[in-house]
């Protein structure tokens, strides 16, 4: 039988009802001349004719429907979402028998026989339902409430809950290594040391959660953290031969990384010097230069010192882009050296597949030119090196790129006039 303690809101109803029952009747002359005596005597009658409402009802009557709701969800057996708090991870261990220790013994147990199979994902199911149950027990004792009880029960049931918190700490340290152990198969490799982490706050001189961190972080080359890890655990047992190993693996990969870091080096080193020379090649020469915040995607095409890019006395060479704007078309010839000229490049670009009117028949049809500093435009010799023509004319290289716009003759000057007046505007507009 179960005996429910009855609220103050409810004891008041209780004793309202009595007092109701307990007034004499009035007589019918005395009713009839008090008409609202009458009315008041018929309140209690009407009231008597429903059945009192019960006590869990009563608590609810002045109450509204969200708050009665949220009442429920907050019962365990209505709940549709369970928090992740000390309560829920209680009530999730309360579906098995047994202290809390031996709930997660065995799922301890459960998940060694799986990890045995080489079933890591199923182990490592076990092993954390395990540290959910252990772990609630940790959030108690941190808040306090464990520490309440122990004087609650007196110093000898003290000493005994000390002796289990003792062996659930074991036992938690366990779960966490052995976590992390199918972390480590399933390459998990940040769960791994972060379960190593949480065993070690337990057991700083855990051999096992030094070994298993020190092969996640080398898995993923965080040498100077995984030699770090295998130190702590060789200062502990110097003659495991796991960590030996692992310090050995530690060792050849430290020596990769230091191997990779000096040619990286190297190659910025060289990469740095090979600037410099082209700097200077292109001063040397005359050649005006100029960096934009967008530069187009050429790939590998850029200016560069060929045959050797070491040897300040190789020739420079260009990207070129042939623009047709008459046509909207365009072609990109990656290495224009600087002695070559634009007939010899003109010579197998021309005539273009495009070119229905045969415009572009050869390079005799064409002019060429290139837009100045100023926003002008310059006439270039086909036959003229390309040396000459970007050191003696006021041009500059854009973004390591020369441009030249390529035209039919007979369309030529039409656009050269479009093309300056477009600028005037351009110009009067700023």
């Amino acid at each position: 039988m179960r005996i429910e303690e009855i609220t103050d809101e409810v004891a008041e109803r209780l004793k309202i009802s009595q007092a109701e029952g307990d007034q004499p009747q009035l007589q019918g002359n005395e009713a009839s001349e008090n008409p609202s005596s009458q009315d008041s005597q018929m309140a209690p009658a009407t009231a008597a004719m429903f059945p009192e409402l019960s006590p869990g009802r009563a608590m609810t009557s002045k109450k509204t429907v969200d708050e009665v709701v949220a009442d429920l969800k907050s019962t365990p057996f209505f709940m549709t979402e369970l928090e992740e708090n000390d309560e829920t991870e209680a009530l999730k261990a309360l579906a098995y028998e047994g202290t809390p220790a031996e709930v997660a013994a065995e799922f301890k147990d459960r998940g060694n026989e799986c990890f045995r199979s080489r079933r890591w994902a199923d182990a490592r199911e076990f092993y954390a339902k395990g540290v959910l149950v252990l772990a609630a027990e940790e959030r108690k004792r941190a808040t306090g409430r464990q520490k309440l009880q122990v004087a609650e029960n007196g110093e000898g049931k003290g000493e005994s809950q000390q002796d289990d918190v003792a062996t659930q700490r074991a036992v938690l340290e366990s779960l966490y290594v052995n976590r992390a152990a199918c972390h480590l198969e399933l390459g998990n490799y940040r769960s791994c040391w972060l379960d190593c982490a949480a065993a070690l706050r337990l057991n700083d001189r855990n051999v096992k959660a030094y070994y298993r961190s020190a092969k996640a972080f080398l898995a993923v080359g965080r040498v100077e953290e995984a030699d770090e890890a295998c130190a702590r655990g060789l200062a502990i047992d110097e003659h495991n031969n796991a960590l030996r190993a692992v310090a050995r693996d530690i060792i050849q990969k430290s020596e990769e990384v230091t191997a990779k870091r000096r040619k990286e080096a190297e190659r910025l080193a060289r990469n740095k010097q090979r600037e410099t020379l082209l700097r200077t090649a292109l001063k040397a020469r005359g050649i005006r230069t100029r960096a934009t915040a967008k530069p187009p995607e050429m790939e590998d095409a850029r200016v560069k010192l060929v045959p050797d890019p070491d040897d300040p006395r190789s020739a420079l060479c260009f990207p070129v882009l042939l623009l047709y704007p008459a046509h909207l078309r365009s072609d990109l010839v990656k290495a224009f050296a600087e002695t070559e000229a634009l007939a010899d490049h003109l010579a197998y670009v021309l005539p273009t597949e495009w070119d229905a009117a045969g415009e572009y028949a050869s390079p005799a049809h064409v002019e060429c030119y290139m837009e100045t500093r100023g926003g002008g435009l310059v006439k270039v010799g086909k036959k003229a090196p390309l040396l000459k023509t970007l050191s003696s004319a006021d041009v500059e290289v854009v973004d390591e790129l020369v441009r030249f716009f390529v035209l039919p003759k007979a369309k030529a000057a039409g656009w050269v006039r479009e093309f300056k007046e477009k600028k005037a505007v351009e110009k009067g507009g700023g």
